[in-house]
């Protein structure tokens, strides 16, 4: 260890997979990190090609396990990219734990399973799995045609329970939000006003390849026409979370390629919004969720660091009131999760308990959507139970689900077409 002037260090993080042993005798809490149960990234690397597990990412304090992460890799074709988003993902659990450490929270959890290979072999594992996902995604290109990649929006009218209470996708069944083949729409959200109701969606014209916010109005047939282009900016837009406060309607939408998030508040509703309020800048925040409660506003979504995923990585901002200041959570990044941080659809009330949809993307992005009830959000902690799964169901027979959102009778999800 470096001579230092500021005195003792309160913890050290060591990288070698080799604690030297002035460290080791020094009394100072060290943290090391594992990868698939493996010290070296390169062994954890082959864990994962070879057992064909989700990658697993363990943190320790002195030997015991206090901080378990599961990024999501973005692309598995290609080994450059699930090398980034692996040890961005590394990186943000180890940011997680030394807040956690900080702050008095660090304590054990259960280990993760034993590795079950031992060995290199690195080119022997990867090169099937390149071939596999080579020809998995030229089959897709196949299916697709031109289109690069392809998203749906369905609908239904109901009556009592749906998705979010029966936690399947059965019942009445879903009428599609037909498109024209030159876009697709996605992230659905509903919206009451004078009896009427409105849905509002990412509209993603190929030819542009940026999206923009369109609006549908519900027809006393009970479809929903065309949707029109309400808002545009010269960068891409999507998420479109409306909501009334203070007597007037607002929408925050998703704005992370342009590193802010921003508040637009309804000149004429619904097809006129102007900026309102920046509320954050320099920051890639992804699908930011609002929550009021006691008084406090809170926003919670994944925040993209560097070549890290946008979808594993759990940050919460809190504000006095709904146009700021916001401020980070002491203790972010919340979680690294690819099954339980990116939020798929408005808060959801069940009693007095909120409930929040968060993408599944264990296995492809737009695979899943669960249900996590809120357990504590406060300046001290952020908890929430493990995701409760959206089972299939004849009512929606696509391959997964992103997004689901509810108002009065009309019930709205999405997934990869």
């Amino acid at each position: 260890m470096p001579d230092s002037d500021f005195g003792p260090a309160d913890i050290v993080i060591d990288l070698t997979a080799n604690t030297t042993a002035n460290v080791a005798t020094s009394g100072v809490p060290v943290l090391t990190l594992e990868f698939c149960g493996h010290s070296t990234f390169p062994a954890g690397l082959v864990e994962i090609l070879a057992s064909k597990r989700l990658p697993e990412l363990a943190v320790r304090l002195d030997g015991a396990t206090v901080a378990k992460g599961r990024p999501v890799l973005w692309d598995r074709l290609w080994l450059s990219r699930s090398c980034d988003d692996l040890l961005a993902g590394a990186i943000s659990l180890l940011v997680q734990s030394v807040a956690r450490f900080a702050a008095g929270k660090l304590v054990p959890l259960a280990d993760l399973p034993a590795p079950i290979t031992t060995g290199r072999g690195f080119l022997r594992r990867y090169l099937p799995h390149f071939l596999r996902d080579l020809g998995g995604r030229a089959r897709q290109k196949f299916r697709l045609g031109r289109r690069p990649f392809y998203w749906q929006v369905a609908y239904r009218l109901i009556e009592g329970p749906g998705v979010a209470e029966t936690g399947r996708l059965d019942g009445t069944p879903f009428t599609v939000l037909a498109d024209d083949g030159q876009r697709f729409y996605a992230d659905p959200f509903v919206f009451e006003r004078d009896g009427r109701c409105y849905l509002f969606v990412e509209e993603f014209p190929y030819a542009t390849g940026r999206g923009v916010i369109s609006v549908a109005e519900l027809g006393d047939d009970g479809t929903f026409g065309v949707p029109k282009v309400v808002l545009e900016e010269p960068h891409h837009l999507s998420y479109p979370q409306v909501f009334a406060h203070a007597g007037e309607i607002f929408m925050i939408p998703e704005s992370n390629a342009a590193h802010e998030l921003v508040l637009y508040r309804a000149e004429r509703f619904p097809d006129r919004w102007t900026r309102d309020t920046v509320l954050m800048t320099g920051r890639q925040f992804n699908d930011a969720t609002l929550l009021e409660t006691d008084g406090r506003y809170w926003l919670l979504g994944t925040e993209k660091f560097g070549y890290g995923s946008a979808s594993d990585t759990m940050a919460v901002y809190s504000a006095p009131s709904l146009r700021g200041p916001w401020i980070a959570h002491a203790l972010n990044p919340i979680a690294v999760d690819h099954s339980g941080t990116r939020p798929g659809g408005a808060f959801i009330r069940q009693g007095d308990t909120p409930v929040l949809p968060v993408q599944n993307g264990s296995s492809a992005y737009g695979g899943g959507l669960g249900l996590m009830r809120l357990e504590q959000l406060d300046d001290s902690d952020v908890r929430f139970a493990l995701p409760r799964p959206i089972n299939s169901g004849p009512a929606w027979a696509r391959s997964g689900i992103h997004t689901l959102n509810r108002t009065g009778r009309v019930e709205v999800v999405d997934s990869a077409g």
